[in-house]
């Protein structure tokens, strides 16, 4: 096998892979990727085996073949070299000599057949999204997936149709929350009962719909996988999350007795300087809901207190309710710089946090007591 191809081409296609690569090294083969040459385009493939990624490029190729190589390795190699003209040739088996202008590695390499066979593409359960809309559903529900690999349900986002829109949740037992996408074309069998997407699933749809801002991707599901296909140069396999998705539902208020309105950047600013003095552990701060005035509070035992006043539009009775900052903060930082609105029953109930200007938005953080 014999092919050239810019090295800042390869570079970024090598990168772009390296985050898929297993960093467990549950098998030696999978901290290697592979690399495909054929008909005028270099193929790079890399798995663990629950998310795989593959990243088609335009080479020029002399002879055909393949190869495994470390990972790792090859990705700090390219990172050190000059904007140049890479040559890849695999004379035997075993080693791959790697050129640009007068630097020379001979490296070790792995043949291709000990490397799993992969599937990309099932066309059966086809339909669209537009990068953008990829964004702004990772963008406004990703804070919200669990980390506790106990629960593993709660590790990604779950997409599920629902009256015609592709509706995104997130929880982790503390907070949610749900977008919804109303310009969605499709009809998928696959959606309608819901599947759970992965977080590292998720971190690869972003880097997808980052490097394609203005297109759209074809994906597809199955019983077990999602594959995404972008312009038919990137292409991505997750394994899906196979549990049933908690009833968000039922977090949800049918009905909330009071709200406030506030200035998102207003409220923000303050729960960030707040929660400089809260308790490590717990993050907490305590929002004191008065007619026409909101107090944030907290109190260090070893620090000291913090307090700041903030105006609202408020005419209910007074309640003081307990938040996690580090939760508020995430919430409201995915919202626009408009006014938003906390909608509450009580101290100890769901609180709903919702902006005019992102009407398919809903956050619901649980109090916090303290």
């Amino acid at each position: 096998m014999k092919l050239t191809i810019p090295s800042q081409i390869l570079r970024d296609a090598i990168n772009k892979v390296l985050s898929v690569v297993d960093k467990k090294n549950s098998r030696p083969i999978l901290t290697n990727c592979l690399l495909k040459a054929s008909q005028g385009q270099l193929e790079i493939i890399a798995t663990d085996l629950e998310v795989s990624a593959k990243i088609l490029l335009k080479a020029q190729v002399e002879t055909e073949g393949s190869f495994c190589i470390n990972s790792k390795n090859i990705a700090e190699i390219l990172r050190e070299l000059p904007n140049d003209d890479v040559v890849l040739n695999v004379e035997d088996t075993s080693l791959l000599k790697l050129s640009c202008k007068n630097i020379n590695y001979s490296l070790l390499i792995t043949s291709a057949e000990e490397f799993p066979q992969l599937s990309f593409q099932n066309q059966s359960s086809e339909f669209r999204l537009k990068t953008k809309q990829i964004s702004h559903i990772i963008n406004k529900t990703s804070h919200a997936i669990s980390t506790d690999e106990t629960r593993l349900y709660l590790n990604g986002i779950y997409l599920q149709l629902t009256d015609g829109k592709l509706r995104s949740v997130a929880i982790d037992g503390h907070r949610l929350a749900l977008l919804d996408t109303n310009e969605f074309i499709g009809d998928n069998k696959f959606l309608a009962d819901g599947v759970i997407v992965p977080r590292k699933g998720i971190t690869e749809l972003k880097k997808i719909a980052d490097t394609y801002p203005e297109d759209e991707v074809s994906i597809s599901l199955d019983d077990s996988f999602m594959f995404v296909n972008a312009m038919n140069e990137y292409y991505l396999s997750i394994r899906l999350i196979a549990r049933e998705y908690p009833k968000y539902q039922t977090v949800i208020p049918s009905k909330t007795a009071h709200k406030f309105m506030i200035d998102r950047n207003a409220i923000l600013n303050a729960v960030k300087r707040i929660k400089i003095l809260s308790n490590e552990k717990t993050n907490g701060v305590k929002l004191n809901i008065q007619p026409n005035e909101l107090i944030v509070s907290t109190n260090h035992p070893a620090l000291g207190q913090a307090i700041e006043t903030l105006p609202i539009s408020f005419d209910g009775k007074p309640t003081e309710i307990g938040f996690n900052a580090k939760y508020l903060i995430e919430n409201l930082s995915v919202l626009n710089e408009t006014d938003v609105t906390f909608e509450f029953n009580n101290e100890l109930s769901p609180v709903v946090i919702k902006a005019d200007d992102l009407p398919e938005f809903l956050g619901i953080i649980m109090p916090l007591k303290l």
